[in-house]
């Protein structure tokens, strides 16, 4: 099984990024994905979810930002990040998991991507 995130870098306070984890080893359809993060010094934190169904959930200081989506066919999970600011500077992970509640808060999550630096500069 492998996930692997990609579309990590370097941009400008304001600007946009569109993060993608491509799923490897499992039936992608099946399972919960989610974004989380960790800035240098602080814990990892809980960014946005989609459920099978495709249903969304967001933590509040991203929401109306960022947007998580996927891709079934592709096996494919994407967070289009706009209006970045130097806070949303971390190490950003996609996780799946066939329980939404267990993903939801990261706690005995089935698999973690190796995580993808995103860095906004001001």
């Amino acid at each position: 099984v492998q996930l692997q995130a990609s579309g990590g870098g370097l941009v400008l306070a304001g600007g946009s990024r569109t993060l993608t984890c491509s799923a490897s080893g499992i039936t992608f359809s099946n399972y919960e994905m989610a974004w989380f993060r960790q800035a240098p010094g602080k814990e990892r934190e809980f960014v946005a979810i989609i459920s099978q169904s495709g249903s969304t959930a967001y933590a509040d200081l991203v929401k109306g930002r960022f947007a998580i989506s996927r891709d079934n066919t592709k096996n494919s999970l994407y967070l289009q990040m706009d209006s970045l600011e130097p806070g949303d500077t971390a190490v950003y992970y996609c996780a799946a998991d066939r329980n939404l509640g267990q993903l939801r808060y990261g706690m005995r999550v089935d698999y973690w991507g190796p995580g993808t630096q995103v860095t906004v500069s001001s």
